[in-house]
């Protein structure tokens, strides 16, 4: 098994996800090549006590930037996302807590 910390890789901080956290949706960067069932056992393994209900993913492509001054063309990295759902109701991930 992978290390939990090697398939999540950081939090989504977005005024979007902000909007999820209320319906105990959470969204994370996570690792190019990590499955459904490997993301659900990750976030599990980070915080525990907290039960996945369901993980959806999506993958973005990044976007092709184009450099003013000769032309050339970059690249921005693509990302793959997972949208989160907690079980119950009132189980939480706390996100942004200092230990």
């Amino acid at each position: 098994m992978k290390d939990p910390r090697d398939v999540i890789l950081r939090p989504v901080v977005s005024e979007k996800s902000y909007g999820l956290l209320d319906q105990g949706v959470y969204t994370f960067v996570v690792h190019p090549d990590a499955s459904k069932p490997e993301i659900r056992d990750a976030v599990e393994a980070i915080w525990p006590g907290v039960k996945v209900s369901s993980v959806n993913t999506l993958n973005r492509k990044g976007k092709t930037r184009r450099n003013r001054r000769n032309g050339t063309l970059g690249k921005r990295s693509d990302a793959k996302r997972a949208l989160v759902t907690l079980s119950p109701e009132g189980q939480q991930i706390d996100l942004f807590e200092v230990k």
